[in-house]
């Protein structure tokens, strides 16, 4: 069972709802089976897109969902009012520095910029060895495969080692996911 070694759950994620109501779905899936399982849920504090629908599910679901937004974007992304716990930063990078020390594993959803800057960072801090949770991608209708297509390119170019492409999971079930990243966390 994840809840043994996974305590807490940061899912990087859209504030936009995306294009496929498959997103959204799969979104609320994820938020429900965390708090199923008894893990808590770190993300970034919004109502809006994938971020409200995973917060929102994840509550619904009786879980414990833990905020973190930086102050100028408690307007901007819409702040959610229904949190168990709600941190308020200065900056962006202090809102992933938080989020990532409140956290047990990492796990990007379909998004944008944000989440591939916030995915990124955290697969960079394991890279070089800041340290050593899992990293996960939920890939929702293969949204993911020309990210994984790129890292394998890097690889292939020589920029990446083939244990750095290993930092990353990619399963489209979140029942897949949990397991695979709490086998990860149990090896660490």
């Amino acid at each position: 069972m994840a809840h043994d070694v996974l305590r807490s759950i940061c899912v990087f994620c859209g504030s936009r709802p995306g294009a496929d109501p498959a997103f959204t779905a799969a979104a609320a899936g994820f938020g429900r089976v965390i708090a199923e399982r008894g893990i808590t849920l770190v993300y970034g504090g919004a109502r809006v897109g994938l971020m409200g629908s995973v917060a929102d599910a994840a509550l619904a679901a009786g879980g414990r969902v833990v905020g973190v937004i930086p102050r100028a974007l408690v307007s901007k992304e819409v702040l959610h009012d229904g949190l168990s716990e709600l941190f308020l930063t200065e900056t962006m990078a202090q809102r992933k520095e938080q989020m990532m020390a409140l956290s047990d594993a990492f796990v990007a959803l379909p998004g944008g910029f944000g989440t591939y800057d916030e995915l990124f960072e955290a697969l960079t801090l394991a890279q070089i060895g800041i340290h050593d949770k899992p990293n996960g991608l939920l890939d929702v209708g293969g949204f993911f495969r020309p990210l994984l297509a790129l890292l394998r390119h890097a690889v292939e170019h020589g920029f990446a080692g083939e244990s750095d492409a290993r930092l990353v999971v990619a399963e489209e079930a979140p029942e897949r996911l949990l397991a695979a990243l709490a086998e990860r966390a149990r090896r660490s």
